[in-house]
């Protein structure tokens, strides 16, 4: 072999410092005889270095491009980084084998697109506003909408945040009986979705249910519950998990030196609470009741069960009763422009909760006396009992009496359910594991603008995504028809589905996917690198194989938020095409309640599933104080 030649032989990974020299060693008999080794060795730490034979005539420094290949380059004629890339060498693979470096920023703004669609159409609404259409609105819709849900949102913020905040002191800074199953059972509401709630509720206390009946007539009369105050409550208690779980989050950061500085100050252990617990949880209070400020302003069941309109049900009822879908994209823009300043609230408290973090080990949680423990107790369990057992128990009554509801069309409605949320579950997964690779990949502003882009869809309403996706996409087929001579349905259309789906549900698999790719070490990239992986096939071979858990516990998440969503589902989907989502909507609508007992029933079920997976992580990752007297 000449001596000018250099053959790259041999590329390992070597997992051991103790065997360097043994490295060295045959780099050097492989240097004597004219051969080029490369050769990664991964220390202890997990760093990569490089260690290869010196090529003949190249300098003891670093060496010039023109040495890269000695012989083969006339003198003064550089390669280019790419050409070299491919050489053999130990540089990185070129682009032939995979997607290049730089296509994946483009790749993430694509992937962005669909989101920016509904926001650019309800913003764009207000451009060309139809002067008439626009005085019945402003005359007749908004004056009655507009306060409604702002009240309504009002009403649910200080609902979820008192009662959230105080749930989470109660569990995480004392000890009482049952305190470790209340920490958990408290988490339990979120399985069941607003709708389902609300159905229980009314079909239960309304004048004809059953709890209503039996008090009347034991002379005790109920309040007609089907209004604003009812609709608050029973969002108060489907939404207060959300403040409740970041507060806890939030309190198990402080740690005992906070609380212990502020007993050193002469403070009680309730002025400790009241004076610097609270005060530093403020931003996390905020940012769970920001959440579910969000949440009520997508939701659309609940209310209709109530009969309150909001700006959600005024969207439905512009598109489906007045079948102005003009006037349906007007009324979204002024429901667009209620969630922007709550995302702009949002990013506000997340930046006061960098700044008011605080960390120690964990605090001592007092023991409280017998008659504060049992207040304890009985507070918590008035809260799982009306929140989540009491509707269950109703729920498995309504579906015993209606089992010979179970028929062919329940089950049509069940399947098309699931076959949706495999569909999504595939697609939200894909879309978010290319945003968080294009992230690894190329780390810059425009990735991260995009992924921020992708994932604002989860705080937008059903109602405005289903809405703000038809108008345009219909407008452009419209013009393809017209120029082109192209017919195509885009109305109750899977592809129209899924796409708002995605919008939505993003969000829900970015984090977990992000989460799992962060735990990978960049020294495996680099390994895989030198073992000629590179782009798509370094994703498929080694990144995929250890995102399994990740993937499974987003494709879980989307799964069963797909399966809970009423609006996208019902204003978009094909004709005839039920879910048991739109089932309960349309059963309740005619004021069987306990008919959509079932399909409810089957809805709460999968819901278990993520809250299952809630309180698994909750606990594994949770801190375990002590006790003190």
């Amino acid at each position: 072999m000449s001596a000018n030649k250099s053959v790259s032989v041999a590329q390992a990974v070597i997992h051991h410092d103790a065997a360097l020299r043994v490295i060295q060693a045959a780099v050097a008999k492989a240097e004597a005889l004219g051969i080029r080794v490369c050769v990664a060795v991964v220390d202890s730490a997990g760093t990569v270095r490089r260690a290869r034979s010196r090529i003949p005539r190249e300098p003891c420094g670093r060496a010039r491009p023109d040495h890269r290949q000695v012989g083969t380059v006339p003198p003064g004629q550089r390669q280019s980084r790419r050409s070299r890339q491919g050489s053999g060498g130990c540089g990185e693979a070129d682009g032939s084998r995979g997607v290049s470096v730089t296509r994946w920023p483009l790749i993430a703004v694509i992937l962005a697109l669909p989101t920016l669609l509904p926001l650019a159409a309800a913003l764009g609404s207000f451009t060309r506003l139809d002067a008439e259409l626009w005085s019945h609105l402003s005359d007749y819709v908004l004056p009655q909408v507009l306060p409604t849900t702002l009240l309504l949102l009002l009403f649910v913020s200080v609902g979820v945040s008192l009662l959230g905040t105080a749930l989470a002191l109660l569990v995480d800074l004392f000890e009482f009986p049952g305190r470790r199953v209340f920490s958990w059972a408290l988490l339990l509401p979120m399985a069941m979705p607003a709708y389902v709630l609300a159905t229980v509720f009314v079909g239960a206390l309304d004048y004809a249910g059953g709890v209503a009946t039996f008090l009347r007539e034991r002379g005790v009369l109920l309040p007609d519950l089907r209004n604003l105050a009812g609709a608050s409550l029973v969002l108060i208690a489907a939404l207060y998990p959300y403040v409740y779980l970041v507060v806890r989050s939030s309190l198990a950061g402080q740690g005992a030196r906070v609380l212990e500085a502020a007993r050193t100050l002469g403070l009680s252990p309730t002025q400790a609470v009241l004076r610097v617990a609270l005060p530093l949880s403020a931003p996390a209070i905020l940012g769970g009741t920001l959440l579910a400020a969000m949440e009520t302003l997508a939701d659309f069941g609940a209310v209709s069960a109530f009969n309150v309109d909001t700006l959600a049900s005024a969207i439905y009822k512009a598109w489906f009763a007045l079948f102005s879908v003009d006037a349906a994209l007007q009324l979204a823009g002024v429901l667009l422009v209620l969630v922007l300043v709550l995302l702009v609230l949002q990013a506000r408290v997340q930046n006061a909760r960098r700044v008011a973090t605080a960390s120690g080990p964990p605090a001592q949680r007092r023991r409280l006396q017998p008659f504060g423990a049992a207040l304890a107790v009985l507070a918590c369990s008035l809260v799982v009992a009306l929140c989540f057992v009491a509707p269950l128990i109703q729920l498995g009554i309504w579906s015993a009496r209606h089992l010979g509801d179970f028929d062919g069309r329940l089950l049509q409605s069940g399947i098309n359910a699931l076959l949706l949320g495999l569909l999504a579950a595939a697609l939200v997964v894909t879309i978010a594991l290319l945003l968080a690779y294009a992230a690894r990949r190329s780390p810059g502003r425009v990735v991260r603008a995009a992924a921020r882009t992708a994932t604002l869809g989860y705080a937008l309403p059903g109602a405005l995504l289903a809405v703000g996706l038809y108008a345009p996409l219909a407008a452009l087929f419209g013009r393809l028809n017209e120029t082109l001579g192209w017919t195509l349905m885009l109305q109750g259309g899977l592809a129209l589905m899924l796409m708002a789906y995605a919008v939505r549900f993003t969000a829900v698999a970015h984090a977990p996917v992000m989460a799992g790719l962060s735990r990978i070490r960049p020294s495996l990239d680099e390994a895989s690198r030198l073992a000629g992986l590179t782009g798509l096939a370094q994703l498929r071979r080694v990144h995929l194989p250890l995102l399994r858990p990740g993937l499974a516990a987003a494709a879980a998440l989307v799964f069963v938020d797909v399966m809970k969503e009423m609006p996208i589902t019902l204003m978009t989907r094909p004709f005839g095409w039920d879910t048991l989502a739109v089932r309960i909507f349309e059963l309740t609508s005619e004021g069987q309640w306990q008919r959509a007992a079932l399909p409810a029933l089957a809805i709460v079920a999968v819901g278990l599933v993520p809250v299952w997976w809630l309180v698994r992580n909750l606990d594994s990752g949770g801190r375990e104080h002590g006790t003190a007297a």
